[in-house]
């Protein structure tokens, strides 16, 4: 099995239980010190927009999804263990999910339609 950063192996513990933003943070110290790696800040979009999501920050979710969505694509079908053709169509779910508005109230968060569910694993 591949080594990888201590902060990746965190990324997945903390993206399946749904603490996005530790997951911003874990991705960024990676991507601070490689800020060349599209793969790290796909990954870290990807995380950002979900939680722009979770508090009515619709349209910067919709644009972190889009460019998650193009940093990654590059990195198909495989790349650092993780099989991103699971995660393109969670991704492109996501954008069809996200409705037409730029923002919600936060009390009102609730009633945004569901995102679809990812589960990350490394397959090394």
């Amino acid at each position: 099995m591949t080594d990888y950063p201590e902060e990746y192996y965190e990324f997945f513990i903390k993206f399946n239980e749904g603490d996005y933003y530790t997951c911003h943070d874990l991705l960024e110290d990676m991507w601070m010190t490689d800020k060349g790696n599209l793969f790290l800040k796909g990954l870290l979009q990807m995380s950002v927009a979900i939680y722009h999501y979770s508090y009515g920050n619709v349209k910067g979710a919709r644009l972190m999804m889009q460019a998650a969505h193009d940093y990654l694509q590059t990195y198909r079908p495989r790349y650092w263990g993780l099989d991103m053709e699971k995660i393109y169509p969670f991704i492109e779910e996501c954008l069809k999910t996200f409705p037409a508005v730029d923002r919600v109230p936060y009390e009102e968060v609730r009633k945004l339609p569901e995102l679809p569910v990812l589960y990350l694993y490394l397959e090394d």
